[in-house]
């Protein structure tokens, strides 16, 4: 029959057999459960350890999340105001390139224009010169013809050489006058111009300042650059106009001028004269330029202030 090694009769001094192996398992147990507590209690203490350093991070993390955007966003606005700058400059760079090609083009129509005219009114003045000079070759010898033929009436001769002298002379006054355009003082004047295109390519030149003027009849005088203009009548049917105007506060009465006719007048500390050119008559209306000198040289004591 088999022995129970459990059975307490059968174990030595009355102590059961398999008690040492359930006290061993016993102590291993307690073991355990004591290293699970202290490794838990090890968890918690490293956790809140920790804890802050988690929290910092998890803000670094929101901070540069944040920071990201912000970047991905400031990145996005400046690419957009590049490209609206870069399209602003470009439209710049086209409307400048067109505005100066259309300058360059004005300039070179005004020039042109300016240029045919001088040479037509040279051909003109050439022409003019021919037949003057032929007029006095032709009278110099009917003179010649006429001595011959007189003989001794010499007191006749010197009648036809002093008409033959006087008439040279109007000839020669008349070919002065055909080198350039006079004004009503008599004073040489420039080029005239019939239009604001025309004024517009005098100014180019740079030779004198002009002031343009579309003034009509009123009892207010109108500024124009230096001086101050009132127009008083104006005849579009017979191209005529009477105006005052004021300069150095003196009042300058001009009657009966002409179209296209320079009005000429005197300021003080200036040689030349101030010109004033209206080429458009209408109904208590005129339109016109005027045209000072860029330079003032003082004028000879005694000249005329210019007033008619």
């Amino acid at each position: 029959m088999a022995t129970n090694p459990f059975d307490p009769e059968n174990s030595s001094g009355g102590r059961p057999a398999g008690a040492p192996i359930i006290i061993g398992l016993l102590v291993m147990v307690a073991c355990l459960v004591g290293f699970s507590l202290y490794l838990y209690l090890e968890l918690q203490d490293l956790h809140a350890q920790l804890e802050p350093s988690i929290e910092m991070v998890q803000v670094h993390e929101e901070k540069l999340a944040q920071l990201e955007g912000s970047v991905n966003r400031t990145s996005r606005e400046v690419s957009t105001s590049v490209e609206k700058v870069q399209g602003l400059v470009n439209t710049a760079e086209k409307q400048l390139t067109a505005k100066a090609t259309q300058v360059e083009q004005r300039v070179l129509g005004r020039t042109d224009k300016l240029s045919k005219e001088i040479e037509a009114t040279k051909a003109q003045q050439q022409a003019r010169f021919n037949e003057v000079g032929g007029t006095i070759q032709q009278l110099q010898s009917t003179t010649e013809q006429t001595g011959t033929k007189l003989g001794s009436l010499t007191g006749k001769v010197d009648t036809v050489e002093d008409e033959v002298t006087k008439t040279k002379q109007e000839l020669d006054q008349a070919i002065a006058d055909l080198k350039s355009v006079r004004g009503d003082l008599g004073v040489q004047s420039g080029l005239i111009a019939t239009n604001g295109s025309e004024v517009a390519a005098l100014r180019e030149l740079g030779g004198r300042n002009y002031f343009e003027f579309d003034i009509r009849k009123a009892k207010q005088a109108s500024r124009v650059g230096p001086i101050t203009i009132r127009l008083r009548k104006a005849d579009a049917k017979r191209n005529r106009f009477n105006i005052d105007l004021w300069a150095d506060d003196n009042r300058i009465e001009k009657k009966n001028k002409t179209l296209l006719e320079p009005v000429q007048f005197y300021v003080t500390g200036s040689r030349q004269p101030y010109e004033l050119v209206v080429n458009e008559i209408d109904k208590d209306r005129i339109v016109g330029y005027l045209a000072t000198p860029k330079v003032q040289a003082p004028r000879r004591a005694g000249s005329a202030s210019g007033g008619e």
